[in-house]
């Protein structure tokens, strides 16, 4: 049975057929697994590694490695202070703290609450919007300390639901328009492209 709701999993399925091979997908699909659970649970990591023909150790090995996976549970809202030169000369370590002491948790944890989540990152590439903050990778631009407490009393009210959704969504929009092709041209260029290849290996032989 699929971890993922059915939406989901039909998205991923559509996601894997773009690649010519199941494993070069394990990205996207770990931002839909993610998109679901806040964070990867050991259930989603077993699905994207099913989906790709790989095992889990391989994904959990990948999602690692990458700051935008989460392998432990999060906040709903993942809020990050730049803390590199161009923010740290702005006053980026002051807006940490003071991050710190207004969410109620240390750098690196969550409040008590279960809202929020308080990173130290490196360059968001904001530089000339410093010290940069991001939620959930949705730049917010609160520099001062005001701007931010009243940012924050806008997520705990809902009132930036619009603009910026729980942990896990990278996007809302789904796309209906760009690059298409039906299954049936995607399956027959492949074949195509693999009978060209073993004819070369076999001429080189």
């Amino acid at each position: 049975m699929s971890h993922l709701r059915s939406d989901l999993r039909q998205r991923a399925e559509e996601i894997v057929a773009l690649y010519p091979r199941k494993r070069s997908a394990m990205l996207p699909l770990l931002h839909l697994a993610q998109e679901q659970d806040g964070y990867l649970t050991d259930e989603g990591i077993a699905e994207v590694a099913e989906l790709t023909g790989t095992t889990p150790a391989d994904v959990r090995g990948t999602a690692s490695f990458y700051d935008m996976y989460h392998l432990e549970p999060v906040g709903k809202y993942v809020v990050g202070v730049c803390t590199n030169v161009a923010c740290l000369l702005a006053g980026g370590i002051e807006l940490l703290e003071h991050a710190s002491e207004t969410l109620g948790c240390a750098v690196g944890s969550t409040s008590d609450d279960g809202l929020f989540t308080l990173e130290e990152t490196e360059c968001l590439a904001d530089c000339n919007i410093a010290p940069c903050v991001q939620v959930n990778h949705r730049y917010v631009r609160t520099t001062t300390p005001d701007a931010f407490d009243a940012m924050v009393d806008e997520l705990k009210t809902g009132r930036r639901d619009h603009d910026i959704p729980s942990h896990g969504t990278l996007i809302r929009v789904r796309r209906s328009g760009g690059l298409r092709a039906s299954k049936s041209d995607v399956a027959s260029e492949r074949s195509d492209a693999k009978a060209a290849r073993d004819k070369r290996e076999e001429e080189k032989k």
